[in-house]
């Protein structure tokens, strides 16, 4: 598996500082979260509680709550003007809690969700084994788990621009379909089920996908990223190496997207820890025990 550092308080930082201009850049999150919205129709029961992580400025989380009115909708997320910025899109007709928290440490009870929901926030945590053990801990058995994240193939053009101004990290790196499959295996999560898309956005000039990357606050938060100032020397050259990719007089970015889906698996079933397998269960429901 690839192995690289995100630094969390920049990830919260950057998204804190995004919260109010968010919105006016969120297109391909737009679309993403409707494509992921469809795959919560394999979920067929009536859910008591629905949980949104990484909701951001709650416009998924508000749908969410109009496709389940009747449970108990939270939205979680690591930057707290995110979830002031939420207070928009939460009715007293159809509201939904906010919590601030992060994804590997959920305020939630041992198998208290019905359905877990995240739509592009997983790439930014590197630690996959606390964060798909965390979505294990907070599900209920049978229930359901999807979510979307972009894969090591998004941003390439920027990479490779930047890969020919210096040696240095300026663009996040993210892991693919294959470490994240196998992290879900290894933390018990049951018939996952993982597809890659990928989406072209084109821009003007390279300076319009910057701009849009900073009102994301999806800027580069890996800890081997240079620390000092970027000279205008080196930025130019990147610029110029990036207008050499124009088709069709536009400027292209891709942006790779992992889409999964999986269940919660039933109360016994083992999951691999370090040095072995664990399984849980009720002491009322092993064979031969008995209350006195």
């Amino acid at each position: 598996m690839s192995t690289f550092q995100l630094d969390q308080q920049r990830v919260r930082r950057n998204f804190g500082h995004a919260a109010s201009s968010y919105e006016q850049h969120d297109a391909l999150q737009r679309e993403v979260q409707a494509a992921l919205l469809e795959r919560l129709d394999f979920y067929l029961e009536t859910p008591a509680r629905v949980v949104d992580v990484g909701a951001g400025t709650g416009r998924g989380t508000a749908l969410l709550k109009q496709k389940y009115p009747k449970a108990e909708v939270i939205a979680i997320d690591l930057a707290l003007p995110m979830l002031q910025a939420a207070r928009q899109h939460n009715s007293w007709l159809k509201p939904f809690r906010r919590v601030c928290a992060e994804a590997t440490n959920l305020p939630l009870a041992d198998h208290s969700v019905d359905v877990l929901y995240s739509n592009l926030c997983f790439q930014w945590v590197d630690d996959l084994p606390a964060l798909f053990g965390e979505c294990m801990r907070v599900l209920k058995p049978g229930g359901f788990m999807a979510f979307s994240s972009f894969g090591p193939d998004t941003l390439m053009e920027l990479r490779a621009a930047w890969a020919e101004a210096d040696q240095q990290a300026h663009v996040a790196r993210f892991l693919d379909m294959h470490d994240v499959g196998d992290a879900m295996l290894t933390a018990g999560l049951r018939d996952p089920v993982l597809d890659v898309f990928r989406y072209t956005l084109t821009y003007s000039e390279p300076r319009k996908l910057l701009e849009e990357l900073q009102g994301l606050g999806a800027t580069n938060a890996d800890r081997a990223r240079s620390r000092g100032l970027t000279g205008k020397a080196r930025y130019q050259r990147m610029l110029a190496a990036y207008e050499t990719m124009r088709v069709d007089g536009r400027i292209p970015a891709t942006w790779e997207v992992v889409s999964a889906h999986a269940w919660g698996p039933p109360i016994g079933q083992p999951r691999r820890v370090p040095g072995g397998e664990v399984a849980t269960f009720s002491i009322d429901s092993l064979r031969g025990s008995r209350r006195r």
